[in-house]
């Protein structure tokens, strides 16, 4: 989907050499990475990296297009593994509980059909061997779309968006939030605080794709 040659035998979905050359922020390796920043001061997390930079003219950028609007779940899965192995190397990610997506609403995902934060959970549950869960953190109002939007209206667009159904079920749990990419962090920031509801609850933010404002 990237550089539109042929798979050979054993390749799917990317080929090993599109994998190999994705260009991978290495965030994981740095505690004050530029995604954690995001973060600070607004809401207290273990750690946040994003695994590429979604940068305008990179032929990577259409993998997301293809996640998100094309159907093209697979393309989750497939980068949520391989950015797993490169998580499980590192210590701060070895100790999640649960890998959790940020929900849709249903009425969104009856539009889409799936909700592709939960294909990337899928896939780092393939590499990381953690369990993912999808149904305590539950989008309950409905909201516009936050493309173009400017972070002050992302983040009242999302306010009091979300909460647990069950908030005993992440009480002492290190929770690791996934979404496909980040920008402002206001969807991502809203999640984390309402997980943090939970007696205990610790949260760790990755994403698929990080782009600069």
């Amino acid at each position: 989907m990237v550089c539109h040659n042929d798979l050979a035998e054993g390749e799917s979905v990317i080929c090993t050499s599109c994998l190999y050359h994705i260009p991978r922020t290495k965030y994981w390796l740095d505690p004050e990475n530029p995604v954690a920043k995001i973060f600070w001061g607004r809401v207290f997390i273990e750690n946040a990296c994003s695994f590429f930079f979604f940068s305008k003219g990179s032929s990577y950028r259409k993998l997301l297009h293809h996640l998100k609007y094309n159907g093209k779940r697979e393309v989750g899965v497939t980068l949520g593994k391989e950015f797993g192995y490169e998580l499980k190397k590192v210590e701060a990610y070895q100790k999640i509980d649960f890998i959790v997506p940020v929900p849709l609403h249903p009425k969104r995902m009856k539009q889409r059909g799936y909700n592709q934060a939960e294909e990337i959970a899928n896939g780092l549950n393939e590499s990381m061997g953690i369990p993912v869960s999808s149904d305590n953190l539950v989008r309950s109002e409905y909201t516009e779309t936050q493309t173009k939007k400017t972070r002050i209206e992302r983040v009242s667009n999302v306010s009091k968006a979300f909460r647990l159904s069950n908030p005993e079920g992440f009480s002492g749990k290190h929770i690791l939030l996934i979404d496909d990419i980040v920008t402002t962090g206001a969807t991502l920031e809203e999640c984390a605080n309402v997980i943090l509801e939970a007696e205990g609850a610790k949260v760790s933010i990755v994403t698929l794709a990080y782009t600069a404002l």
